[in-house]
């Protein structure tokens, strides 16, 4: 079968040579969104940072009470918090979380607004499918390799390959809600002289709220899952413990930071978690 591969398709070396392009022609573009993440990502990193920890921890309890009006979760969320204190493990965390804080902002600001447009337009939403599907499913480390041509190392290229990855839940997700709505809501809605941004704001995204909750949920859960991956290309945070565990073969320290990432993953989780009031 060596003359199949004597005419290889280039797919490497033309996706190689889409990357130079950018890279020469796309600095004023890539530097201005390294500017703009980093913005985000530092002011993130004060709020939790600054005040003493145990502010952190009451507010983060706070919009917990305010989210789900349950004692006994606003109790998990405290305790949770006080075990990250106690592994002295406070740092790393609020790094992690703003890395996933910020992966949160991007992803719902692009994810929901394209779902409702795809919402509305299948023929788009067939273009963007398998789009999707290639974000989805092609290997997380390879994302790295455009992140750091193109943005160094940091945070920033953590965030973006970050992004790229966990962005298809929340696309897929808002599109599945908003396509759902049941048809009489509609037709009654445009019955009673309804516009399309009123049935919109009034009807489609009301039903759509669960999905969106859940979009939302699981760009959390995604961002968290990409943490480790991110430390490699210099991302501070939860990973970076366990990549120096993993480079020194060392079971304790690799095992207390992965509980610490599942405590926090819990505790995200809990906070957000649609119809878990009670």
């Amino acid at each position: 079968m060596e003359w199949l591969s004597d005419a290889k398709i280039p797919v490497g070396k033309t996706a190689s040579a889409v990357f130079d392009w950018l890279r020469d022609n796309g600095d004023w573009f890539f530097d201005g969104l390294s500017d703009a993440m980093d913005a985000l990502i530092d002011g993130i990193l004060w709020v939790l940072q600054t005040p003493h920890p145990l502010i952190v921890i009451a507010a983060f309890v706070a919009l917990t009470w305010a989210l789900q009006r349950n004692w006994k979760t606003c109790l998990f969320i405290g305790l949770g918090f006080l075990f990250i204190l106690n592994q002295d493990y406070w740092e790393e965390t609020t790094e992690s979380l703003t890395l996933v804080l910020s992966a949160c902002v991007v992803c719902m600001a692009i994810g929901v607004p394209v779902g409702i447009a795809a919402a509305h337009r299948p023929r788009m939403y067939g273009y963007l499918r398998p789009v999707l599907d290639l974000m989805q499913t092609l290997p997380t480390f390879v994302y790295l390799i455009p992140a750091i041509v193109f943005f160094g190392i940091g945070m920033t290229p953590g965030l973006i390959a970050t992004v790229i990855f966990v962005l298809p839940a929340p696309i897929r997700l808002t599109y599945l809600g908003v396509a759902s709505t049941p048809q009489p809501l509609l037709e009654a809605a445009r019955a009673f002289g309804a516009t399309p941004t009123q049935t919109l704001l009034k009807v489609e995204l009301p039903y759509a709220f669960p999905q969106i909750m859940a979009g939302l949920n699981q760009t959390i859960m995604l961002s968290l899952s990409m943490v480790v991956v991110a430390a490699l290309v210099g991302a501070d945070g939860l990973g970076v413990p366990v990549v120096r565990a993993l480079n020194q073969v060392n079971t304790a320290l690799g095992f207390e930071s992965g509980f610490v990432i599942v405590v926090v993953a819990i505790m995200l989780d809990r906070m957000l978690h649609v119809g878990r009031r009670s």
